[in-house]
């Protein structure tokens, strides 16, 4: 399989809009770094999550609804999932694919620097849906933008004595995050998606995505602040 052009990015739910709600000067600096980057010749996929958004309408369900299946509060997700991404694609306007991509294992055909992609099927997170891009164009590189710096050993917003992990590799990340998913569940990385990620062989990056130095470290193929995932 001959190495993708595009650059992968798994941008969290809750980098695009935070639970404080939209941060403008974020969001065109973002726009800023990619579009001095599409000048230079890169192109991107990114895989947009539901963060907040999702978690927000799946707990109120849940709260509504004891009753609920997963299957249900998957959807849910994947719908919020689709609104995120819908708003990315057009941040970049005629640059970008003109369609949300909504099934990750066909690729489409386009010379438009920028694809944007959302949730699926029931099961999984946009992780999954972001190793699996990169298996159909033949990335070998999956960048993680979540609103924590590193994977810890433990959630770092509950636990004060979590520690950080600056390398690791698939075997050890499936041990961190199980082997179930959870909708919603806040975890770095989605069983599915770290299964599939061991089996393709592939290297994830996890950084900070606001941090945007960081991001455009990544880029560039820098050193980083952040953690690195591979066999």
């Amino acid at each position: 399989m001959l190495k993708s052009n595009y650059k992968i990015l798994s941008v969290g739910g809750s980098i695009v809009i935070p639970k404080t709600g939209f941060d403008i000067k974020f969001l065109k600096n973002f726009r800023k770094l990619i579009l001095e980057r599409i000048k230079m010749g890169d192109k991107f996929i990114f895989v947009v999550g539901g963060g907040f958004t999702a978690r927000d309408y799946q707990s109120a369900l849940r709260s509504v609804n004891s009753k609920i299946t997963d299957k249900e509060m998957d959807w849910v997700g994947i719908f919020a999932t689709w609104l995120n991404a819908e708003f990315v694609k057009n941040m970049f306007g005629n640059l970008a694919y003109n369609e949300t991509i909504k099934d990750p294992s066909q690729k489409v055909k386009t010379n438009k620097p920028i694809i944007v992609a959302g949730g699926w099927k029931p099961g999984w997170s946009t992780d999954y849906d972001a190793v699996k891009l990169a298996e159909v164009y033949g990335g070998d590189l999956v960048v993680n933008m979540s609103n924590i710096d590193y994977v810890y050993d433990s959630d770092p917003k509950k636990f004060k004595n979590a520690k950080k992990i600056e390398k690791l590799n698939w075997k050890e990340m499936r041990k961190l995050v199980g082997d179930k998913w959870v909708p919603g569940k806040n975890i770095p990385f989605d069983p599915s998606a770290t299964k599939l990620a061991q089996k393709l062989k592939l290297k994830a990056v996890f950084v900070k995505g606001t941090d945007l130095k960081q991001v455009k470290n990544v880029i560039l193929g820098k050193e980083i602040k952040g953690t690195v995932v591979e066999d």
